[in-house]
């Protein structure tokens, strides 16, 4: 694994992407550092009647350009320092998409399967008090992330709201459409992925049905991305879950293998004629034209890097690639389409769910991939331009992007009083 924790890798890549803007030290001193982080203990009352607390965190990064905007994880690795590097990833997406979002994350440090249901829910809702007083829909507005879903933020906006005493749809995204979620959010960060593919592959003058894809994750977001590509025509010969991968030379049927997991949580005991199983650790390797690690984070580390067959990298996990890792794929040629572009169509359709929310509409899933389809093409272009023009690397041109931007803003605002 990386020898630097997540928010060391975070800022690593900040000072190489603040070095070739030129910046001075004073210019994004305050990108270093989180505006406000809350740790909080959680109180729930187990099945069994026993009590047990766990440990919740709200970081919110910036909020220069807007209100904090990012998910709430529930997994038994989270600490501050991941969650604070996750919030700062997302201060740079909402940047780099062009959105009038600051970054933040959540997290609760839980194992969820060996939670009950009404439990998760109790916790849910304690957590939703625990850091009420910092979100809103004009101050921070949380979503879906690892082992959350559209029922959890429901949960969730129903605590809110009572605390309040109306109905506030717009303090989360990525909720049920029933409660004034949006059409199209579930699937966004997958479709995103997809997006930028294809259009990377215009850039280099490929074709979908020429390149196999392996794909760690086959929760939400790998999951939609491997359905989405395996209708474009790609060929996806391997994937992977928490408890095995599986590869296929001539390519996965990819709708039989969701639907196997649909009915049985997970991958293991999935067969199929010519499917022979992986480890994960075995799929980072595997050979494939296109890579996509859509799991956590540090996944492709010092360690496996040379090992990569792929020729490009799409990043739809937040930070999969360590620093080392990084400088190993650049040495190698291995375009990595970096993750706070790669994986932001999922905060591109929160804020369109935030729109509809605070101006009480509602748009059809047409309008929602149309919009979403424009923001990430018009960022890929320009992350792509400057990539070309300062002949760097992907993640340093969306850096470079994103940091312009919050810089200026920054600036323009000053430091009050």
């Amino acid at each position: 694994m990386s020898k630097l924790s997540p928010y060391q890798n975070m800022l690593s890549v900040l000072e190489r992407a603040a070095h070739l803007l030129k910046l001075e030290n004073n210019d994004y001193e305050r990108l270093k550092h989180p505006e406000r982080v809350l740790q909080v203990s959680i109180p729930v009352e187990m099945d069994d009647g026993s009590i047990r607390i766990f440990e919740g965190f709200r970081v919110q990064h910036s909020s220069t350009r807007g209100p904090c905007k990012g998910g709430i994880r529930y997994h038994q690795n989270v600490d501050m320092d991941e969650v604070a590097a996750l919030a700062a990833w997302m201060s740079f997406k909402c940047a780099v998409v062009d959105i009038p979002f600051g970054g933040a994350k959540g997290g609760v440090k839980v194992n969820p399967s060996e939670l009950s249901k009404n439990e998760i829910r109790r916790l849910t809702r304690r957590y939703a008090v625990a850091i009420t007083p910092i979100i809103g829909p004009m101050q921070d507005i949380p979503a879906p992330d690892v082992n959350t879903n559209p029922e959890i933020m429901g949960w969730f906006m129903d605590t809110y709201s009572m605390m309040k005493g109306y109905p506030v749809p717009g303090v989360v995204t990525g909720k049920p459409v029933e409660m004034g979620g949006s059409l199209g959010r579930s699937e966004a960060t997958g479709r995103g992925v997809l997006l930028v593919t294809q259009e990377l592959l215009k850039r280099l003058g490929k074709k979908s049905e020429e390149m196999t894809v392996a794909i760690q994750g086959m929760g939400n977001v790998g999951g939609t991305a491997a359905q989405l590509m395996y209708e474009s025509g790609f060929k996806v010969v391997a994937v992977s879950d928490i408890a095995k991968g599986i590869r296929c030379d001539d390519g996965l049927n990819i709708p039989d293998v969701t639907e196997y997991i649909k009915k049985n949580g997970t991958l293991e005991g999935y067969k199929a004629p010519g499917v022979v199983d992986l480890t994960n650790k075995e799929l980072l390797t595997t050979q494939c034209n296109i890579l996509i690690p859509a799991a956590l984070e540090n996944q492709l580390t010092a360690e496996n890097a040379w090992e990569v067959k792929a020729e490009i990298i799409i990043e739809a996990a937040n930070g999969p690639t360590d620093v080392e890792a990084d400088t190993i794929f650049n040495e190698k040629g291995i375009i990595v389409v970096p993750d706070i572009l790669a994986n932001a169509g999922g905060v591109v359709a929160s804020y369109f769910e935030w729109v509809q929310n605070i101006n009480a509409l509602m748009w059809d899933l047409e309008e929602v991939n149309s919009r979403l389809t424009k923001f990430m093409l018009r960022a890929f272009d320009e992350v792509y331009k400057i990539t070309s023009k300062n002949d760097t690397t992907m993640r340093m041109g969306a850096y470079m992007l994103a940091i312009d931007r919050l810089v200026k803003a920054d600036k323009i605002r000053g430091i009050f009083p």
